[in-house]
């Protein structure tokens, strides 16, 4: 029957839906996997048409790896020590850790090559850090009490070369630390699986390196005077070990050192009697040490600023007596030398530090303040943030970076020329009509590193707030152009310490009286680069007074008539000044225990 087509509708076709989310996830992996496999791809269609050049490509990777791990295991943590000798020796450690991954069953291989690699590449970290602090600080780097150090060097560098470049400096130490790592794992994995791919070629390798190692080591084989033998890292590694035991130890037994004072029981009356009424002024000139009076770049123009300020003292009324101290630090820290001169305790770490500036050890400064018969002030313009030492230190009042109220440039490290520093003093409290003679602990910062620029002096009448330095510090050099170069640093290193004695001597024949009493000395030696790799720890001191019983009451010390003292000077270490002091002056010692 014929269907009556009046009643049939035309449906249009639904649109597709759209795919639903967790079917297209799918295929966005499958694209992104795809996107991977081609170059991947295209690199094992090249590998197989250059066979020969993937041959030797992989020969010298391979090279390349054992370089890495063999340099690691004799790599110095003296920068002296790197010399060409000491990367051809044959390391036992080596040996022994390829011995074990040959023995290692194939899976368990790359985990301990990785574990072993990683232990390399932190130790490297660690000898290149001892390398930077022998260089600098004169010592290794400690891994218990340095780390708060880093902190410091980057403070320095932002001080020094800018924000920016610090910034910079700390990422790239970082990516390189990081890289360094990686780079050691990736070597140790690789050289394990070459020895574990070639089982009998390895150990007879090995038989023979051993062989030759023992042979070496009997015969007390060298080259270039250097043991060909070597058993570096295990060393380092024991060293390092040691240096922890050592550390741990001296915190104990220090704490027990610091209850102990032969004063600290001492009745006020009984404290510096010989003393009383005298303005008693102690200043520490950064990084003022023995090689600024007798290396022959730095010497001729420092002794002549001494023996020129002798004269000028002298002229004023003022004579002097000095010798040497051997500081606590090294090249910076200079905080461990002002604490180890003013407590009379060997302070040459961190741990030390903390010690003592939280007991109640007597600390030269704090004997005046102590007395009741002094007032008492700090002058610091290098502490830019909170000291809390200065309650340990007895200090009535600090004067901080920015409380001296400095309005010109900064010179790199140092916030203010020392001269500024003086008369600010001057302005501010020795100046000023007071009860009570004054005792003040003054530190000078112009002579710290990077010796760029440097200030001048300009008229005293002409200071103002600072800003005529201006000028000064724009016309001065770059300190990245002295950085690098050890022949220039150590020319403007002395050029500083020229300075800053000339600042502190002019102020004293201009502000002194017949009862100011000044002490000063530096706080450690500048860094081996300036100063040689083998320089001693000493520093000059000097006391200078008009008041001939002053001086009368050192006699007994040998010391040197002038500012600048003798090379067979007497040599004290800096942590017997204060007994000697504090005897030589009246003091009575009654001995306490904490």
């Amino acid at each position: 029957m014929p269907q009556d087509t009046s009643t049939l509708q035309v449906t249009e076709p639904e649109p597709a839906a759209e795919a639903p989310a967790e079917s297209r996830a799918p295929l966005a992996l499958t694209r992104a996997r795809d996107a991977l496999r081609r170059p991947l791809q295209a690199w094992r269609r090249w590998k197989e048409a250059h066979p020969r050049t993937v041959e030797v490509a992989s020969a010298a990777v391979t090279v390349l790896a054992f370089a890495l791990v063999v340099a690691a295991l004799l790599l110095p943590n003296k920068s002296e020590q790197f010399k060409a000798a000491m990367f051809t020796r044959i390391p036992v450690e080596g040996l022994l850790g390829a011995a074990v991954l040959i023995a290692l069953p194939r899976r368990a291989r790359p985990w301990v090559a990785a574990a072993a690699g990683l232990g390399l590449g932190v130790l490297t970290v660690l000898n290149l850090m001892d390398v930077g602090f022998n260089e600098y600080l004169g010592r290794s780097f400690n891994v218990i009490l340095d780390w708060q150090l880093l902190d410091d060097a980057q403070s320095y560098l932002a001080d020094t070369l800018g924000g920016t470049t610090a910034l910079l400096a700390t990422v790239g130490v970082i990516a390189l630390v990081a890289a360094l790592l990686a780079a050691m794992v990736w070597a140790a994995v690789r050289v394990g699986g070459l020895l574990g791919r070639h089982p009998a070629r390895s150990t007879r390798a090995l038989l023979l390196l051993s062989a030759v190692w023992m042979t070496c080591s009997t015969l007390d084989v060298q080259f270039s005077g250097i043991p060909v033998a070597s058993e570096h890292a295990v060393t380092m590694v024991r060293y390092r070990e040691e240096a922890v035991r050592n550390t741990i130890r001296d915190e104990r037994a220090f704490a027990k050192e610091a209850k102990a004072d032969a004063f600290g029981a001492t009745p006020p009356a009984q404290l510096v009697p010989d003393l009383r009424g005298k303005d008693m002024i102690f200043t520490f000139i950064e990084s003022y040490g023995r090689s600024a009076v007798e290396d022959p770049v730095m010497a001729p123009g420092v002794d002549r600023t001494l023996d020129a300020s002798t004269q000028a003292l002298a002229k004023a009324g003022f004579h002097a007596k000095s010798g040497w101290l051997t500081s606590a630090t090294y090249g910076g820290n200079s905080w461990l030398g002002h604490s180890t001169f003013l407590s009379g305790l060997w302070i040459d770490n961190q741990n030390r530090y903390r010690t003592v500036t939280s007991g109640d050890h007597l600390p030269l400064t704090k004997v005046f303040q102590k007395t009741g018969a002094w007032d008492t002030v700090g002058v610091m313009p290098g502490v830019q943030k909170g000291w809390p030492e200065q309650k340990y230190y007895g200090l009535d009042k600090l004067y901080d970076a920015f409380d001296l109220g400095y309005r010109g440039p900064k010179f790199s490290w140092s916030t203010m020329p020392d001269q500024y520093a003086l008369e600010a003093f001057q302005r501010l409290e020795h100046g000023r009509r007071r009860d009570k003679p004054l005792m003040s602990e003054i530190i000078l910062t112009s002579s710290h590193q990077p010796w760029a620029p440097i200030p001048k002096l300009v008229g005293w009448d002409e200071l103002g707030d600072g800003r005529i330095f201006g000028p000064i510090q724009k016309a001065g050099n770059d300190p990245r152009d002295i950085v690098t170069d050890s022949q220039r640093s150590k020319e403007e290193y002395g050029k500083t310490i020229q300075y800053s004695v000339t600042s502190l001597t002019q102020w004293l024949t201009r502000y002194g009286t017949d009862d100011t009493v000044l002490v000063f000395l530096g706080d450690h030696q500048p860094i081996a680069r300036v100063s040689g790799n083998h320089a001693s720890r000493d520093v000059p001191v000097a006391i200078v007074a008009k008041d001939p019983k002053v001086l009368e009451k050192i006699a007994g010390w040998k010391w040197t008539d002038g500012l600048r003292p003798a090379h067979d000077a007497p040599v004290w270490k800096m942590d017997a000044f204060r007994d000697r002091f504090l005897t030589a002056y009246g003091s009575t010692p009654h001995p306490s225990n904490g």
